[in-house]
This record gives structure tokens, C-alpha cells and sequence, in this order.
């Protein structure tokens, strides 16, 4: 029986307050968040959905957050099933028991609540949440996620007048139940049925001072679709990627791939009137479309004229849009320093990882694998089993670092790697498609991309100077691209395709960054309050 919200409530303030009591151990601000996940009848592409609100909205309501800020969310699940939300590009320094994906957390069950509590330590920027379990993020329950500077900590561009979040992305018009269950018998899903702008694909209006200068941050949250993002007479200056201020490039249209954030400033400096924001999928045979309007105040006329066209499937242009992307070495980041003060191009690699997707079918269904390996999900999560050091759960090494060339096979993989090691990662995709990773708990340099097959050679291309970096990078067809990764955050972190549907059915896998030494100053300890299942029941989280 759940509590009434009242008493709910009540309880949620007073656990709240002894929850930061042992959480908060320096002077860093915390935040709350309630949050009531439901379903509800959503329209976004005219139709009605069962949709997943957050508190009644969809998408879900922003985060507001400062550099250092400790943020404690209490989620009550008031679904009919499990459910987690995962904090794409948020790091969870050393603590990664509140990432919410299945292998670092138990689900919250129908009618419970469980309360997230996460320090955006030494970051800025652009990012947002979402479902990570079953295929809900097909329903909605995602929502932005921004993290100010600190006042004293100087910004490369002057405040801007105002900051609107733009969310973009492909979707269903079928219920998300219905995808996960044509995923679970094996099939491939169609055609996504549209593209969306902040919940709908068409209606939502950003209004502009003339003469004044705006920031957009712009998330890709969809569920396979690179998107180009455009503005009908307007050019856009890219400042921001995924926490890193970048060089600020001009640009008429900017390919957006599924996960990624971007901040660009847009000024209004055209005549009086309306004008299209145009969204339009890339590397698709059919072209999906939505548009929203940038209002003038003052505005004229209405938006009209044809709809800006964009780059369709061009890869090219696309690639060298991305090679256009750098850190702006001078600026600071979420710390006085400038962000080129950290030499990455000067430190010798330990190891090369490479990874190589592929789609085949095993035992007569359809799965996607990295490294010939289809990652199944175990009956525990692996940070606790690996916490409690529960047995016969998972192995370290389960994941090769190297393609085998063995057909596809189904197992829990994992991949070990030492704490404080610094790695190169080659993501090689010999598919026809783009492909898109994330890696949960860091952020990596971007050093090069090319088509074709990598090689040791293909070193001499490499950005070794001002390389983006950012946590979730674009893979074109039959072509690579390598990171460059300080394997400082210590846990239990998922890498994945941002393409749902191969997620779901098994591209992706663990990374176990691992110290020997089990102190506080590599990682936070088990939080009291973790949610245990599995066979990690029944287990104690005391000290």
C-alpha cells in the first residue's frame, strides 16, 4: 500500500536531512529534488501515448545546478514496473552506486522511492537525464540537466540574455512496451514515426529580444537518428560541448548525434519577424522534419517561406564539422585553470583498447555485440556483486580489448583496467551506419577520426594539441575513431551504443576501473541507502 503524498513527503524531508548530514562533508552547496515518475497521456506526434511524466511533465522538469553542487533527487516510482534514471554525462566522481543503470543499481519497484544523491564535482556544462532500464526511454522520462559555473570562475562569452534548453530527438508514435516486446522476440524495430523539440513536433516558440544574444543548449536524446539542428537566417556559435568550452566556431547547421550536447549562442540580429529552428535526421533514406519557431518580440510577421534545408547524407561534411570541434585552451573550465593546462598530448598511453561492432543473429534472434561479445544483463548488479564479492556473477576480462573475429556469443562482459592508467580506445565500425558511444563517468579527448580501418599508423592524424572532450563520440560508417582516456574515477562504468534498440539487445558492456588500495579518496562508500536485489539481498550497507 503507498503512503499518502503527505506522509510520504514528511518522510522524504526528515530522511533527506539526515541524508545530507552524512553526504555533505564540505561547504559545497546541495540541492533537492521530488520527483513522482507516472505514466500519462502524452500527444507528441498527434496521437495518443502512454508517455512517462515527471512530475506531471514531459519532457521532465530541468535540473539547475552550479559547479560542486551536491544534488539529492528522491525518485518515487508510482509505474507498475521497475525503474532507474541515468545522469548522461554527469561523472559521479568515485561513486559509481548512484550512476542508475542496471549494473551499478537496483531498480526502484513499483511504489517505492529510492533517493539519488550526486556531486557534480568539477563540471559544467550541458547534459541530461533519462530511463536507462527496459525500452522506457521510448516513453519519455528524460529531461535537462545544467551545470553553471561558479560566480568567481571566469566564462569565455558575456552572459547571454537568456538559456534555453532545446531536447531533440526521434520517436515512436508505437508504445514502448510494444518496441521492447518486438526487441525481446528478435526483430528489428521500423522506422522511427517522427522527430521531436521539447516534447512535440511542432508548437514550441522561442522568443528573442532583437539585438540580443541567446544560449541554446541543444541534447540529442533520441533513440537511434543523428539529427542536424539549423535556424533559418541565423548563424550559431558553438561554445560548449558536454562540459568543455569550446573554440567558437560559426556555424549555419550543426549534426547533433544521438547523446550528444552542444551550447551555441544565437543572436538576434535579423530583421523583425519569425523564423523556422529546423530538425531533420541525417544518413536516412527518408528525411524526418520538425520544425519550432525563433519569435522576434517585435516580430512582424509570421514564420514563412520554405523550411531551411540541411545536409541529409552527406558523410564528409559531417566529418569535417567534427574535426572543426576544439577545446578552447585558454578558457577556464569548472576550475580557474585554463582547460590546456592539462597536457593530454604529452602523456604516453599504457594501453590500446579497440572495440568492433557487429549485428548477427544468435539462436535465431536478433543481437549487436562489441568485440563479438552480446552483453546480457546478470541477476545483480555488478557494483554490488563486485562489493560484496559475490562469486559466479560476472568476469573481469570477460570483455576482450581486442576484436576476436568469433561469431557473436552472449555473456556479462566486463572489461578491467587500472585505476590512474592512461588509455587509448580505437572505436572501429566496419558497418554501414553512424555509430554513436557513451561512456559513463568520464569524459575523453576525441583525438581522431578517419574512415577506413585503423592502424598504429593512423596515429600520425591524431589532435594531440586541443582535441574536444566530451562523453559520448560519433563512429561514421566504415571508419574509426580514437579517445584518449585518464582513467582517474574509480567504479563500475557502462559503455554503450546511444543507438536504443543495440543497447538494448547487447552493445554495450562494463568498464571495472579498479584500485587495490579500498579508500574513500579513490571511492565513496556503499551509500546506506542503496536498493539491494538479487544476491545481494538480505546484505548489510553499514559500515
Amino acid at each position: 500500500m503507498l503512503l499518502s503524498s503527505t506522509n510520504r513527503r514528511a518522510i522524504w524531508q526528515v530522511s533527506a536531512i539526515l541524508l545530507v548530514l552524512g553526504f555533505v562533508s564540505s561547504e559545497d552547496p546541495y540541492r533537492f529534488f521530488d520527483w513522482t515518475v507516472t505514466y500519462g497521456d502524452i500527444y507528441p506526434l498527434g496521437v495518443r501515448q502512454q508517455g512517462i511524466l515527471i512530475n506531471g511533465q514531459f519532457p521532465g522538469p530541468d535540473i539547475y545546478s552550479v559547479t560542486n553542487d551536491n544534488l539529492i533527487i528522491n525518485v518515487y516510482n508510482n509505474l507498475t514496473e521497475s525503474f532507474l534514471i541515468s545522469w548522461n554525462g554527469v561523472q559521479n566522481r568515485r561513486n559509481s552506486y548512484q550512476d542508475g543503470v542496471y549494473g551499478t543499481n537496483c531498480p526502484i519497484p513499483p511504489g517505492k522511492n529510492f533517493t539519488y544523491k550526486l556531486q557534480v564535482k568539477d563540471q559544467i556544462g550541458s547534459f541530461y537525464y533519462f530511463p536507462s532500464l527496459a525500452f522506457h526511454k521510448a516513453a519519455g522520462g528524460f529531461g535537462a540537466i545544467r551545470i553553471l559555473s561558479r560566480p568567481r570562475i571566469p566564462v569565455p562569452f558575456p552572459d547571454p540574455a537568456g538559456d534555453y534548453t532545446v531536447l531533440i530527438g526521434d520517436w515512436y508514435k508505437i508504445d514502448h512496451k510494444i518496441l521492447k516486446a518486438v526487441l525481446d522476440r528478435g526483430h528489428r524495430l521500423p522506422t522511427p514515426d517522427g522527430i521531436l523539440i521539447n516534447g512535440r513536433s511542432s508548437g514550441v516558440t522561442l522568443t528573442f529580444e532583437p539585438g540580443k544574444t541567446y544560449r541554446l543548449r541543444i541534447s540529442n536524446v533520441g533513440l537511434q537518428n543523428s539529427l542536424n539542428f539549423r535556424i533559418q537566417g541565423h548563424k550559431m556559435k558553438l561554445v560548449e560541448v558536454e562540459g568543455v568550452h569550446t573554440v567558437q566556431t560559426t556555424y549555419s547547421s550543426l549534426d547533433v548525434h544521438v547523446g550528444q550536447s552542444y551550447s551555441v549562442l544565437v543572436t538576434a540580429d535579423q530583421a523583425p519577424r519569425d523564423y523556422y529552428i529546423a530538425v531533420s535526421t541525417r544518413f536516412t533514406s527518408k528525411v524526418l522534419t520538425s520544425t519550432a519557431v525563433l519569435h522576434y518580440s517585435n516580430s512582424a510577421r509570421q514564420v514563412s517561406g520554405p523550411i531551411p534545408g540541411g545536409p541529409t547524407t552527406e558523410i564528409d561534411w559531417s566529418l569535417n564539422q567534427a574535426r572543426s570541434i576544439r577545446t578552447n585552451l585558454t578558457a577556464s573550465g569548472p576550475r580557474p585553470n585554463p582547460q590546456g593546462s592539462y597536457h593530454y598530448g604529452l602523456i604516453n598511453t599504457s594501453r590500446t583498447i579497440i572495440l568492433e561492432s557487429s549485428a548477427a543473429q544468435v539462436d535465431r534472434k536478433q543481437r549487436y555485440a562489441i568485440n563479438s561479445v552480446s552483453f546480457i544483463p546478470a541477476d545483480t548488479p555488478l557494483k554490488l556483486a563486485d562489493h560484496f564479492k559475490i562469486g559466479g556473477i560476472f568476469r573481469v576480462g570477460s570483455m576482450p580489448d581486442r576484436p576476436s573475429g568469433k561469431p557473436m556469443y552472449l555473456d556479462t562482459s566486463v572489461l578491467g583496467a587500472d585505476f590512474r592508467a592512461f588509455v587509448e580506445i580505437v572505436f572501429q565500425n566496419r558497418e554501414n551506419i553512424v555509430q554513436s558511444y557513451h561512456l559513463d563517468g568520464y569524459n575523453f579527448w576525441v583525438v581522431g577520426m578517419d574512415g577506413g580501418q585503423w592502424t598504429p599508423a593512423s596515429r600520425k592524424q591524431y589532435n594531440l594539441e586541443d582535441a574536444v572532450s566530451r562523453c559520448t563520440t560519433q563512429v561514421y560508417p566504415k571508419s574509426w575513431t580514437a579517445i584518449y582516456v585518464a582513467l582517474d574515477n574509480v567504479g563500475m562504468w557502462n559503455v554503450r551504443s546511444e543507438f536504443w534498440a543495440r543497447q538494448y539487445l547487447g552493445q554495450q558492456f562494463y568498464l571495472r576501473v579498479y584500485s587495490p588500495v579500498e579508500s574513500p579518496r579513490d571511492e565513496l562508500p556503499i551509500p546506506t541507502n542503496a536498493l539491494l536485489c538479487g544476491r545481494a539481498s538480505g546484505r548489510s550497507t553499514l559500515p
